[in-house]
Protein backbone atom coordinates (compact mmCIF):
# COMPACT_ATOMS: atom_id res chain seq x y z
CA UNK A 1 0.00 0.00 0.00
CA UNK A 2 1.27 3.91 -0.75
CA UNK A 3 1.45 6.19 2.15
CA UNK A 4 -0.22 9.25 1.70
CA UNK A 5 0.64 13.01 1.63
CA UNK A 6 -2.14 13.56 4.61
CA UNK A 7 0.51 11.47 7.35
CA UNK A 8 3.74 12.62 6.25
CA UNK A 9 2.42 16.37 7.21
CA UNK A 10 1.05 14.76 10.56
CA UNK A 11 4.46 13.43 11.10
CA UNK A 12 5.65 16.66 10.10
CA UNK A 13 3.78 18.29 12.90
CA UNK A 14 4.11 16.22 15.84
CA UNK A 15 7.79 17.62 15.61
CA UNK A 16 6.75 20.47 17.08
CA UNK A 17 6.37 19.22 20.53
CA UNK A 18 9.18 18.87 22.02
CA UNK A 19 9.57 15.89 23.98
CA UNK A 20 13.16 14.64 25.03
CA UNK A 21 13.68 10.98 25.59
CA UNK A 22 15.74 8.89 28.42
CA UNK A 23 19.44 8.84 27.01
CA UNK A 24 20.61 5.19 27.17
CA UNK A 25 23.37 4.72 29.27
CA UNK A 26 25.85 2.08 29.31
CA UNK A 27 26.83 -0.49 32.54
CA UNK A 28 29.01 -3.42 31.94
CA UNK A 29 27.89 -5.12 28.92
CA UNK A 30 24.08 -3.65 28.58
CA UNK A 31 22.36 -0.62 27.60
CA UNK A 32 19.90 0.95 30.46
CA UNK A 33 17.70 3.57 30.30
CA UNK A 34 19.26 6.23 32.46
CA UNK A 35 16.13 7.12 34.66
CA UNK A 36 14.32 4.38 35.09
CA UNK A 37 17.08 1.73 34.89
CA UNK A 38 14.92 -0.50 32.85
CA UNK A 39 17.45 -2.98 30.34
CA UNK A 40 17.76 -1.75 26.90
CA UNK A 41 17.82 -3.76 23.96
CA UNK A 42 17.58 -2.42 20.24
CA UNK A 43 14.85 -3.26 17.73
CA UNK A 44 16.20 -1.26 14.96
CA UNK A 45 16.49 -0.81 11.09
CA UNK A 46 19.46 0.14 9.76
CA UNK A 47 18.28 3.82 7.61
CA UNK A 48 20.21 5.13 4.53
CA UNK A 49 19.37 5.13 0.48
CA UNK A 50 21.68 4.48 -1.61
CA UNK A 51 24.68 3.56 0.22
CA UNK A 52 26.22 0.60 0.81
CA UNK A 53 27.32 -0.44 4.27
CA UNK A 54 31.29 -0.76 3.63
CA UNK A 55 31.16 3.11 2.91
CA UNK A 56 30.74 3.04 -0.59
CA UNK A 57 28.52 4.17 -2.73
CA UNK A 58 27.70 2.73 -5.86
CA UNK A 59 31.41 4.19 -6.92
CA UNK A 60 30.89 7.71 -6.07
CA UNK A 61 32.19 10.30 -2.98
CA UNK A 62 28.44 11.46 -2.43
CA UNK A 63 25.74 11.02 -0.24
CA UNK A 64 22.18 11.73 1.08
CA UNK A 65 21.97 12.27 4.57
CA UNK A 66 18.59 11.07 5.80
CA UNK A 67 18.65 12.93 8.90
CA UNK A 68 18.08 16.47 7.21
CA UNK A 69 14.91 16.09 5.38
CA UNK A 70 12.35 16.75 7.50
CA UNK A 71 9.69 15.53 4.94
CA UNK A 72 11.27 12.31 4.21
CA UNK A 73 11.46 11.44 8.05
CA UNK A 74 7.76 12.49 8.11
CA UNK A 75 7.23 10.05 5.90
CA UNK A 76 9.27 7.43 7.33
CA UNK A 77 9.04 7.57 10.67
CA UNK A 78 5.44 5.93 11.40
CA UNK A 79 6.52 3.12 9.34
CA UNK A 80 9.71 2.47 11.58
CA UNK A 81 7.21 2.96 14.60
CA UNK A 82 4.67 0.08 12.71
CA UNK A 83 8.16 -2.46 12.84
CA UNK A 84 8.50 -1.31 16.66
CA UNK A 85 11.46 0.31 15.95
CA UNK A 86 13.34 1.96 18.73
CA UNK A 87 16.67 2.32 17.28
CA UNK A 88 17.97 3.32 13.71
CA UNK A 89 21.58 2.84 12.26
CA UNK A 90 22.40 5.69 10.02
CA UNK A 91 26.16 5.33 7.90
CA UNK A 92 26.50 9.02 6.61
CA UNK A 93 25.17 12.04 8.04
CA UNK A 94 25.99 15.87 7.03
CA UNK A 95 27.23 18.24 10.19
CA UNK A 96 26.41 21.02 8.80
CA UNK A 97 23.08 20.23 8.01
CA UNK A 98 19.93 20.79 9.98
CA UNK A 99 18.86 17.56 11.53
CA UNK A 100 16.58 19.31 14.83
CA UNK A 101 13.04 17.92 13.10
CA UNK A 102 14.14 14.90 12.26
CA UNK A 103 15.43 14.18 15.18
CA UNK A 104 12.66 15.12 17.16
CA UNK A 105 10.47 12.90 14.99
CA UNK A 106 12.68 10.09 15.89
CA UNK A 107 12.73 11.43 19.53
CA UNK A 108 8.40 11.67 19.85
CA UNK A 109 8.25 8.15 18.42
CA UNK A 110 11.08 7.03 21.00
CA UNK A 111 13.95 6.27 18.55
CA UNK A 112 17.35 6.77 19.07
CA UNK A 113 20.41 6.82 16.74
CA UNK A 114 23.54 5.56 15.83
CA UNK A 115 25.73 7.42 13.60
CA UNK A 116 28.66 6.38 11.84
CA UNK A 117 31.18 8.71 11.69
CA UNK A 118 32.85 8.79 8.56
CA UNK A 119 31.84 9.32 5.09
CA UNK A 120 32.85 8.08 1.44
CA UNK A 121 35.52 10.56 1.03
CA UNK A 122 36.78 10.88 4.56
CA UNK A 123 36.90 8.18 6.98
CA UNK A 124 39.84 5.51 7.01
CA UNK A 125 40.54 3.29 3.93
CA UNK A 126 41.42 -0.78 4.94
CA UNK A 127 43.97 -0.34 1.93
CA UNK A 128 45.73 2.75 2.73
CA UNK A 129 44.79 3.49 6.55
CA UNK A 130 45.46 7.11 8.32
CA UNK A 131 44.65 8.70 11.21
CA UNK A 132 44.98 12.62 10.43
CA UNK A 133 42.98 15.83 11.11
CA UNK A 134 40.91 15.62 8.16
CA UNK A 135 38.93 12.29 9.50
CA UNK A 136 39.27 13.61 12.89
CA UNK A 137 37.34 17.20 11.96
CA UNK A 138 34.90 15.44 10.23
CA UNK A 139 34.42 12.78 13.16
CA UNK A 140 34.25 15.10 15.77
CA UNK A 141 31.80 17.05 14.40
CA UNK A 142 29.25 14.72 13.57
CA UNK A 143 29.96 14.15 17.67
CA UNK A 144 29.59 18.09 17.98
CA UNK A 145 26.14 17.97 15.90
CA UNK A 146 24.34 14.66 17.47
CA UNK A 147 25.63 14.67 20.96
CA UNK A 148 23.00 17.94 22.37
CA UNK A 149 19.65 15.45 21.31
CA UNK A 150 19.12 13.18 23.79
CA UNK A 151 18.11 10.42 21.37
CA UNK A 152 21.65 9.70 20.43
CA UNK A 153 22.56 6.57 21.12
CA UNK A 154 25.90 7.04 20.22
CA UNK A 155 28.46 6.89 17.38
CA UNK A 156 30.83 3.71 15.11
CA UNK A 157 34.17 4.88 14.16
CA UNK A 158 34.23 2.43 11.50
CA UNK A 159 32.77 -0.11 9.83
CA UNK A 160 34.56 -3.39 8.11
CA UNK A 161 37.54 -1.63 8.28
CA UNK A 162 39.71 -4.46 9.06
CA UNK A 163 37.47 -7.61 6.83
CA UNK A 164 40.11 -10.05 5.44
CA UNK A 165 43.67 -11.29 6.62
CA UNK A 166 45.85 -8.74 4.47
CA UNK A 167 44.37 -5.82 6.31
CA UNK A 168 44.14 -6.10 9.84
CA UNK A 169 46.94 -3.35 10.36
CA UNK A 170 44.33 -1.00 9.60
CA UNK A 171 42.64 -1.79 12.79
CA UNK A 172 45.59 0.16 14.46
CA UNK A 173 44.21 3.53 12.89
CA UNK A 174 40.41 3.51 13.73
CA UNK A 175 41.17 1.89 17.35
CA UNK A 176 43.14 5.31 17.58
CA UNK A 177 40.34 6.83 16.34
CA UNK A 178 37.64 5.59 18.72
CA UNK A 179 40.60 6.71 22.13
CA UNK A 180 40.61 10.09 20.45
CA UNK A 181 36.91 11.10 19.42
CA UNK A 182 36.04 9.24 23.16
CA UNK A 183 38.43 11.96 24.63
CA UNK A 184 37.19 14.97 22.65
CA UNK A 185 33.61 14.01 24.34
CA UNK A 186 35.57 14.26 27.75
CA UNK A 187 37.02 17.36 26.86
CA UNK A 188 33.89 19.04 25.19
CA UNK A 189 32.32 18.09 28.54
CA UNK A 190 29.09 16.09 26.21
CA UNK A 191 27.16 13.91 27.98
CA UNK A 192 28.37 10.26 28.23
CA UNK A 193 28.37 9.32 24.35
CA UNK A 194 29.63 5.41 23.54
CA UNK A 195 32.09 5.41 20.31
CA UNK A 196 31.86 1.62 19.20
CA UNK A 197 32.82 -0.19 15.74
CA UNK A 198 31.41 -2.83 13.59
CA UNK A 199 32.41 -5.93 11.86
CA UNK A 200 31.70 -7.88 9.31
CA UNK A 201 31.69 -12.20 10.10
CA UNK A 202 35.29 -12.87 8.82
CA UNK A 203 38.15 -15.25 9.85
CA UNK A 204 38.98 -12.62 12.24
CA UNK A 205 36.26 -12.15 14.38
CA UNK A 206 37.84 -12.71 17.77
CA UNK A 207 41.61 -11.24 17.02
CA UNK A 208 39.04 -8.17 16.21
CA UNK A 209 36.70 -7.92 19.17
CA UNK A 210 39.48 -8.67 21.23
CA UNK A 211 41.82 -5.66 20.18
CA UNK A 212 39.31 -3.21 20.25
CA UNK A 213 38.13 -4.31 23.70
CA UNK A 214 41.37 -4.94 25.52
CA UNK A 215 43.92 -2.37 26.90
CA UNK A 216 43.46 0.98 28.93
CA UNK A 217 39.70 1.80 28.78
CA UNK A 218 40.40 5.18 27.19
CA UNK A 219 41.78 3.35 23.99
CA UNK A 220 39.03 0.72 24.08
CA UNK A 221 35.39 0.69 22.97
CA UNK A 222 32.34 1.28 24.71
CA UNK A 223 30.09 -0.92 22.48
CA UNK A 224 30.49 -3.70 19.62
CA UNK A 225 28.56 -4.17 16.42
CA UNK A 226 28.63 -7.29 14.69
CA UNK A 227 27.10 -7.55 11.30
CA UNK A 228 25.96 -10.65 10.66
CA UNK A 229 24.30 -13.09 7.93
CA UNK A 230 24.50 -16.23 9.09
CA UNK A 231 20.76 -17.19 9.51
CA UNK A 232 19.30 -18.03 5.84
CA UNK A 233 16.19 -19.28 5.39
CA UNK A 234 14.90 -21.99 7.41
CA UNK A 235 17.57 -22.04 9.30
CA UNK A 236 18.28 -22.68 13.67
CA UNK A 237 20.36 -21.39 16.50
CA UNK A 238 23.03 -24.20 16.31
CA UNK A 239 23.29 -24.23 12.01
CA UNK A 240 23.46 -20.39 11.84
CA UNK A 241 26.28 -20.34 14.59
CA UNK A 242 24.55 -17.80 16.38
CA UNK A 243 25.05 -20.55 19.57
CA UNK A 244 28.60 -20.42 18.56
CA UNK A 245 28.81 -16.21 18.83
CA UNK A 246 27.06 -16.12 21.89
CA UNK A 247 29.40 -18.44 23.55
CA UNK A 248 32.44 -16.52 22.65
CA UNK A 249 30.69 -12.96 23.34
CA UNK A 250 29.41 -14.32 26.96
CA UNK A 251 32.41 -13.20 28.09
CA UNK A 252 32.41 -9.68 26.97
CA UNK A 253 32.80 -6.75 29.01
CA UNK A 254 30.77 -4.42 26.71
CA UNK A 255 27.19 -4.51 24.95
CA UNK A 256 27.23 -6.22 21.86
CA UNK A 257 24.61 -6.20 19.15
CA UNK A 258 23.74 -7.49 15.52
CA UNK A 259 24.74 -4.12 13.66
CA UNK A 260 23.41 -5.12 10.61
CA UNK A 261 21.37 -8.75 10.06
CA UNK A 262 18.97 -10.59 7.71
CA UNK A 263 20.05 -12.84 5.02
CA UNK A 264 18.00 -12.45 1.71
CA UNK A 265 19.67 -15.65 0.16
CA UNK A 266 19.16 -18.69 0.05
CA UNK A 267 21.23 -21.50 -2.44
CA UNK A 268 22.26 -18.55 -3.87
CA UNK A 269 19.23 -16.81 -4.57
CA UNK A 270 17.45 -13.91 -3.37
CA UNK A 271 14.25 -14.86 -1.66
CA UNK A 272 11.98 -12.55 0.52
CA UNK A 273 12.95 -12.83 4.02
CA UNK A 274 11.00 -14.41 7.14
CA UNK A 275 12.92 -12.98 10.14
CA UNK A 276 12.41 -16.15 11.96
CA UNK A 277 15.62 -15.72 13.22
CA UNK A 278 14.11 -12.56 15.54
CA UNK A 279 12.51 -14.78 18.16
CA UNK A 280 15.85 -16.47 19.15
CA UNK A 281 17.80 -13.13 18.83
CA UNK A 282 15.53 -11.65 21.58
CA UNK A 283 15.24 -14.92 23.27
CA UNK A 284 16.83 -16.33 26.78
CA UNK A 285 19.81 -18.08 25.03
CA UNK A 286 20.57 -14.89 23.21
CA UNK A 287 19.35 -11.85 25.59
CA UNK A 288 21.11 -12.82 28.19
CA UNK A 289 24.47 -11.74 26.06
CA UNK A 290 23.38 -9.63 23.22
CA UNK A 291 21.91 -6.28 23.31
CA UNK A 292 19.18 -6.88 19.80
CA UNK A 293 20.04 -6.13 16.97
CA UNK A 294 19.42 -3.62 14.02
CA UNK A 295 18.32 -5.23 10.73
CA UNK A 296 19.18 -4.29 7.40
CA UNK A 297 17.84 -2.19 4.90
CA UNK A 298 14.90 -0.08 5.40
CA UNK A 299 15.35 1.21 1.81
CA UNK A 300 15.47 -1.10 -1.18
CA UNK A 301 18.19 -1.02 -3.25
CA UNK A 302 19.92 -2.83 -6.56
CA UNK A 303 21.00 -5.41 -3.05
CA UNK A 304 17.35 -6.70 -2.48
CA UNK A 305 17.35 -5.89 1.56
CA UNK A 306 15.01 -3.41 1.61
CA UNK A 307 11.76 -3.24 3.98
CA UNK A 308 10.22 -0.81 1.59
CA UNK A 309 10.55 0.75 -1.94
CA UNK A 310 10.03 4.44 -2.79
CA UNK A 311 8.67 5.35 -5.93
CA UNK A 312 9.31 8.23 -8.04
CA UNK A 313 6.44 9.83 -6.36
CA UNK A 314 8.55 9.85 -2.90
CA UNK A 315 6.01 7.28 -1.32
CA UNK A 316 6.87 4.49 0.59
CA UNK A 317 5.38 1.17 -0.46
CA UNK A 318 5.74 -1.67 2.06
CA UNK A 319 7.54 -4.82 0.77
CA UNK A 320 7.24 -8.59 2.00
CA UNK A 321 10.06 -8.29 4.23
CA UNK A 322 7.84 -5.48 6.04
CA UNK A 323 5.26 -7.66 7.02
CA UNK A 324 7.55 -10.51 7.77
CA UNK A 325 9.40 -8.07 10.32
CA UNK A 326 6.60 -6.75 11.16
CA UNK A 327 5.13 -10.34 12.75
CA UNK A 328 8.39 -11.05 14.09
CA UNK A 329 9.00 -8.60 15.82
CA UNK A 330 5.82 -8.26 17.66
CA UNK A 331 7.26 -11.48 19.43
CA UNK A 332 10.00 -10.11 20.53
CA UNK A 333 9.88 -9.41 24.50
CA UNK A 334 13.01 -10.12 25.78
CA UNK A 335 13.92 -10.78 29.72
CA UNK A 336 15.86 -8.07 31.17
CA UNK A 337 17.57 -7.05 34.33
CA UNK A 338 17.78 -3.87 36.42
CA UNK A 339 20.39 -1.52 36.50
CA UNK A 340 20.20 -1.58 39.97
CA UNK A 341 20.36 -5.41 40.45
CA UNK A 342 23.08 -5.42 37.94
CA UNK A 343 26.58 -5.94 39.08
CA UNK A 344 29.41 -6.82 36.01
CA UNK A 345 31.28 -9.61 36.48
CA UNK A 346 33.27 -9.30 32.68
CA UNK A 347 36.38 -8.05 32.36
CA UNK A 348 38.35 -6.67 29.41
CA UNK A 349 39.56 -9.26 26.45
CA UNK A 350 43.60 -9.82 26.09
CA UNK A 351 44.80 -8.18 23.11
CA UNK A 352 45.53 -10.73 20.34
CA UNK A 353 49.17 -11.96 19.63
CA UNK A 354 50.68 -10.21 15.96
CA UNK A 355 51.10 -13.17 13.76
CA UNK A 356 50.75 -14.84 10.35
CA UNK A 357 46.68 -13.58 10.78
CA UNK A 358 46.92 -10.74 13.18
CA UNK A 359 48.91 -7.91 12.21
CA UNK A 360 47.77 -4.59 14.00
CA UNK A 361 49.97 -3.33 16.55
CA UNK A 362 48.80 -2.54 19.64
CA UNK A 363 51.00 0.55 20.05
CA UNK A 364 48.49 3.32 18.23
CA UNK A 365 49.15 5.90 16.07
CA UNK A 366 49.75 9.29 17.59
CA UNK A 367 46.99 11.86 18.56
CA UNK A 368 47.48 14.80 16.39
CA UNK A 369 48.59 18.06 17.34
CA UNK A 370 48.32 20.95 14.68
CA UNK A 371 50.66 23.42 16.45
CA UNK A 372 53.51 20.71 16.77
CA UNK A 373 53.63 20.17 12.78
CA UNK A 374 53.48 23.90 12.66
CA UNK A 375 56.79 23.83 15.08
CA UNK A 376 58.30 21.53 12.43
CA UNK A 377 57.86 23.47 9.52
CA UNK A 378 59.44 26.82 11.06
CA UNK A 379 62.74 24.46 12.20
CA UNK A 380 63.43 23.72 8.27
CA UNK A 381 65.65 25.00 6.14
CA UNK A 382 63.64 23.86 2.84
CA UNK A 383 60.02 23.40 2.48
CA UNK A 384 57.49 23.09 0.40
CA UNK A 385 55.79 25.96 -1.90
CA UNK A 386 52.30 26.81 -0.47
CA UNK A 387 51.22 26.42 -4.24
CA UNK A 388 52.70 22.91 -5.04
CA UNK A 389 50.14 20.44 -6.77
CA UNK A 390 49.35 17.03 -5.61
CA UNK A 391 50.71 15.22 -8.22
CA UNK A 392 53.84 17.11 -7.52
CA UNK A 393 53.61 15.82 -3.60
CA UNK A 394 52.81 12.59 -5.24
CA UNK A 395 55.59 12.22 -7.26
CA UNK A 396 58.39 13.39 -5.10
CA UNK A 397 57.13 11.29 -2.40
CA UNK A 398 57.42 8.25 -4.68
CA UNK A 399 61.23 8.97 -4.90
CA UNK A 400 61.60 10.33 -1.46
CA UNK A 401 60.33 7.70 0.68
CA UNK A 402 61.55 4.85 -1.55
CA UNK A 403 64.46 3.36 0.89
CA UNK A 404 66.56 2.70 -1.98
CA UNK A 405 66.94 6.33 -2.46
CA UNK A 406 67.97 7.24 0.89
CA UNK A 407 65.94 7.86 4.63
CA UNK A 408 64.28 11.05 3.97
CA UNK A 409 60.82 9.83 5.11
CA UNK A 410 61.33 8.55 8.69
CA UNK A 411 59.77 11.15 10.59
CA UNK A 412 56.68 11.14 8.63
CA UNK A 413 55.58 7.81 8.20
CA UNK A 414 53.15 5.59 10.10
CA UNK A 415 53.22 1.54 10.35
CA UNK A 416 50.48 -0.07 12.15
CA UNK A 417 51.63 -3.34 12.00
CA UNK A 418 55.42 -2.52 13.77
CA UNK A 419 53.91 0.66 15.95
CA UNK A 420 56.10 2.98 14.79
CA UNK A 421 55.07 6.21 14.03
CA UNK A 422 56.88 9.73 12.64
CA UNK A 423 56.88 12.43 15.33
CA UNK A 424 55.27 14.60 12.27
CA UNK A 425 53.01 11.26 10.49
CA UNK A 426 49.79 12.43 11.56
CA UNK A 427 50.71 16.62 9.86
CA UNK A 428 49.02 17.22 6.23
CA UNK A 429 50.52 16.44 3.03
CA UNK A 430 51.91 19.59 2.33
CA UNK A 431 53.68 19.88 6.11
CA UNK A 432 54.87 16.10 5.27
CA UNK A 433 56.55 16.86 1.87
CA UNK A 434 58.34 19.57 3.65
CA UNK A 435 59.97 17.11 6.25
CA UNK A 436 61.01 15.35 3.04
CA UNK A 437 62.63 18.00 1.29
CA UNK A 438 64.57 19.23 4.23
CA UNK A 439 66.12 15.67 4.69
CA UNK A 440 66.92 15.59 1.33
CA UNK A 441 68.21 19.05 1.05
CA UNK A 442 70.72 18.58 4.45
CA UNK A 443 71.82 15.44 3.37
CA UNK A 444 72.37 16.87 -0.06
CA UNK A 445 74.23 19.61 1.43
CA UNK A 446 76.67 18.07 3.63
CA UNK A 447 77.51 14.77 1.52
CA UNK A 448 77.01 15.86 -2.55
CA UNK A 449 78.83 18.68 -3.25
CA UNK A 450 78.17 18.10 -6.96
CA UNK A 451 74.29 19.20 -6.16
CA UNK A 452 74.60 22.62 -6.16
CA UNK A 453 70.64 23.08 -5.93
CA UNK A 454 69.05 20.65 -3.55
CA UNK A 455 66.18 22.46 -2.39
CA UNK A 456 64.45 22.99 -6.23
CA UNK A 457 62.62 19.69 -6.72
CA UNK A 458 61.75 21.34 -10.34
CA UNK A 459 60.18 24.36 -8.54
CA UNK A 460 58.81 22.96 -5.75
CA UNK A 461 60.69 23.70 -3.06
CA UNK A 462 62.10 27.21 -1.45
CA UNK A 463 64.73 27.80 1.42
CA UNK A 464 63.62 29.88 4.40
CA UNK A 465 65.61 30.75 7.14
CA UNK A 466 64.36 28.31 10.30
CA UNK A 467 62.25 30.34 13.15
CA UNK A 468 62.17 27.94 16.59
CA UNK A 469 61.73 29.05 19.95
CA UNK A 470 59.32 28.85 23.40
CA UNK A 471 57.76 25.30 23.17
CA UNK A 472 58.63 25.02 20.01
CA UNK A 473 62.25 24.50 20.31
CA UNK A 474 61.41 21.70 23.04
CA UNK A 475 58.89 19.78 20.90
CA UNK A 476 61.29 20.04 17.86
CA UNK A 477 64.17 18.35 19.79
CA UNK A 478 62.49 15.51 21.29
CA UNK A 479 61.01 14.87 18.25
CA UNK A 480 65.14 14.77 16.69
CA UNK A 481 66.40 14.84 13.51
CA UNK A 482 65.44 11.99 12.64
CA UNK A 483 61.51 12.96 13.34
CA UNK A 484 61.01 10.15 15.16
CA UNK A 485 61.39 11.18 18.78
CA UNK A 486 58.57 10.91 21.43
CA UNK A 487 57.12 14.70 22.21
CA UNK A 488 56.10 14.67 25.40
CA UNK A 489 55.89 18.87 25.55
CA UNK A 490 53.28 19.43 22.85
CA UNK A 491 51.97 22.95 22.71
CA UNK A 492 48.17 23.47 23.08
CA UNK A 493 46.43 22.59 19.94
CA UNK A 494 43.28 21.04 18.51
CA UNK A 495 44.18 18.14 20.28
CA UNK A 496 47.02 16.95 22.16
CA UNK A 497 48.05 13.26 23.56
CA UNK A 498 50.94 11.07 23.17
CA UNK A 499 49.17 8.15 21.62
CA UNK A 500 51.98 5.92 23.12
CA UNK A 501 53.73 5.17 20.06
CA UNK A 502 57.16 5.99 18.65
CA UNK A 503 56.28 9.61 18.60
CA UNK A 504 53.62 11.75 19.10
CA UNK A 505 52.32 13.89 16.06
CA UNK A 506 49.96 16.58 14.33
CA UNK A 507 48.97 17.05 10.84
CA UNK A 508 47.67 20.66 9.51
CA UNK A 509 45.44 21.08 6.40
CA UNK A 510 45.91 20.10 2.78
CA UNK A 511 44.27 17.66 0.52
CA UNK A 512 42.71 14.18 1.31
CA UNK A 513 45.96 12.73 -0.97
CA UNK A 514 47.10 9.55 -0.26
CA UNK A 515 50.50 8.40 -2.00
CA UNK A 516 50.76 4.72 -3.42
CA UNK A 517 52.76 2.39 -0.62
CA UNK A 518 55.91 0.98 -0.77
CA UNK A 519 56.87 -2.40 0.76
CA UNK A 520 60.46 -3.74 1.12
CA UNK A 521 61.68 -6.53 2.77
CA UNK A 522 59.49 -6.74 6.13
CA UNK A 523 59.09 -3.59 6.62
CA UNK A 524 55.89 -1.75 4.38
CA UNK A 525 56.08 1.69 4.12
CA UNK A 526 52.68 3.16 3.27
CA UNK A 527 52.92 6.83 2.84
CA UNK A 528 49.67 8.02 3.61
CA UNK A 529 49.15 11.94 2.98
CA UNK A 530 46.78 13.64 4.93
CA UNK A 531 45.57 16.31 7.69
CA UNK A 532 45.26 15.24 11.37
CA UNK A 533 44.61 15.93 14.96
CA UNK A 534 43.50 14.68 17.44
CA UNK A 535 43.05 14.88 21.83
CA UNK A 536 44.05 12.40 24.24
CA UNK A 537 42.13 10.67 27.24
CA UNK A 538 39.09 9.12 27.39
CA UNK A 539 35.53 8.66 28.05
CA UNK A 540 33.94 5.53 30.59
CA UNK A 541 30.89 5.21 30.75
CA UNK A 542 28.42 3.64 33.71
Amino acid sequence: MKLGSLLTVAATLVACAAADVDPIVIKGSKFFYKTNGTQFFIKGVAYQQDYSSNGTIDGKDTYTDPLSDSKICGRDVPLLSQLQTNTIRVYAVDPTANHDQCMQLLANAGIYVIADLGEPKNSINRDTPQWNLEIYNRYTAVVDTFSKYTNTLGFFAGNEVTNMVNNTEASAFVKAAVRDVKAYIVQKKYRPLGVGYATNDDDQRTELANYFDCGNASTAIDFWGYNIYSWCGKSSYQDSHYEERTEEFSKYNVPAFFAEYGCNQVEGKVVDRTFSEVPTLYGSNMSKVWSGGIVYMYYQEANEYGLVSVGSDDQATKRPDFTALSSQIAKATPSGVAMSAYSPTNKAQSCPTQDAVWAANSTLPPSPNEAVCSCMVQSLNCTAKSNIADDAIETNFNYLCDPHNGDFCSGVLANGSTGVYGAYSMCNAQERISWAFNAFFMDQTKNNAQNTDPCNFKGAAQKQTPKVSGTCRTVVSQAGDSGTGAITAAPSSTSTSSGGGAASSSTGAASALTIPGFSYGVLPMAVYLTFAGLAGAAMVLL
